[in-house]
């Protein structure tokens, strides 16, 4: 992969719109692949395709119900830990010690050093942990594996699109740049007040909170937050409000594992882009936007799989970089 390619794909996560590659970033054999593609035989025999593909439907839901199981247990084991006070994990999903190790949320972290002007040795090494931990999975892989407000965004999105189908809601997107907006602000509030202000309105925290020690008044903020998804506009936390979406996205940069794209295998229908949280990072899918006939997914990827249980082609497969094994 070029530098230049690399860059725009970073750009994306910060806002940029996809584009197709220019010819010094596409490969040889993608080009190759692509004059292929569009032969009249190919062409023919890809709407064929397509056609059996809707006549016929596969549904999988093997990564989607993995990550249901994930988020349930993880967020099960906090509350089991603090209703029968066996000190498993401590704290919530923000901020917490897992058998005596720290475990701190780098978006919260950097928030609380920024309001006190110092660096918490417990906190950066809690930071660091957790850092680590899902640069290796791949830093949004935290969004879609363990977030709680996700499962409830989830079904809030099934809803929307329940709705949708019927003409009753209409999706209004954002700028995703508004992400990259809100994540200064809070950092510059936090900063400027000595008060971690995002904390009081995060979904993550105000959920995981509220699951172990009971609901507050701040569930009304998570129900409000779910009503403008179901009715106004899909996913609005998640692709265009969360800063830790971002500082997420930022440190699965390079992580080991991936989603990785095939040309050859790919027909374009765009079943993977109509299941994706973040369906931008999904337009190399699109016919003529690939660089290499096999390309990893930009970083904002959320590792949740969706497009990969979506595509029937096996065009989409998690990997573990560098090993190129598929899991």
């Amino acid at each position: 992969m070029s530098v230049k390619w690399y860059l725009h794909k970073l750009a994306m996560m910060f806002g940029a719109e996809a584009r197709r590659p220019n010819k010094d970033e596409e490969t040889d054999a993608a080009r190759a692949m692509k004059k292929f593609q569009k032969t009249p035989e190919q062409t023919v025999e890809r709407r064929k395709i397509i056609q059996h593909e809707l006549d016929f439907p596969v549904v999988s839901n093997k990564w989607k119900f993995a990550r249901w199981t994930s988020i349930i247990l993880i967020n099960v084991m906090f509350i089991v830990s603090f209703a029968w006070d066996v000190q498993l994990v401590e704290g919530a999903m923000t901020a917490s010690r897992f058998l005596g190790f720290h475990m701190a949320d780098p978006t919260g972290a950097l928030q609380v050093m920024l309001a006190f002007k110092q660096i918490m040795l417990n906190l950066l090494i809690g930071t660091v942990t957790v850092m680590f931990i899902w640069w290796f999975f791949g830093g949004r892989a935290f969004c879609s594996w363990a977030c709680p407000y996700h499962l409830l965004a989830e079904w809030a999105e099934a809803i929307h699109l329940f709705l949708a189908k019927r003409g009753w809601v209409k999706d209004h997107p954002f700028h995703r740049g508004l992400r990259v907006v809100l994540w200064f602000v809070f950092m510059g509030l936090a900063l400027v007040t000595g008060y971690t202000a995002f904390e009081y309105i995060n979904p993550v925290g105000i959920v995981s909170r509220a699951l172990i020690y009971g609901p507050s008044l701040a569930v009304l903020w998570v129900v409000f937050l779910l009503s403008i998804e179901i009715f106004f506009s899909r996913r609005f936390w998640c692709r265009y409000a969360c800063p830790m979406g971002l500082t997420y996205g930022v440190i699965g940069t390079a992580a080991p594992i991936q989603i990785k794209y095939e040309l050859d295998k790919c027909v374009h229908e765009g079943e993977c882009r109509a299941v994706c949280l973040v369906p931008h990072v999904l337009d190399i899918t699109k016919m003529g936007y690939a660089q290499d006939t096999e390309e990893f997914i930009a970083p904002d990827c959320t590792r949740c799989g969706l497009c990969v249980d979506a595509c029937p082609q096996g065009a989409l497969s998690f990997t573990l970089r560098g090993l190129d094994k598929v899991i």
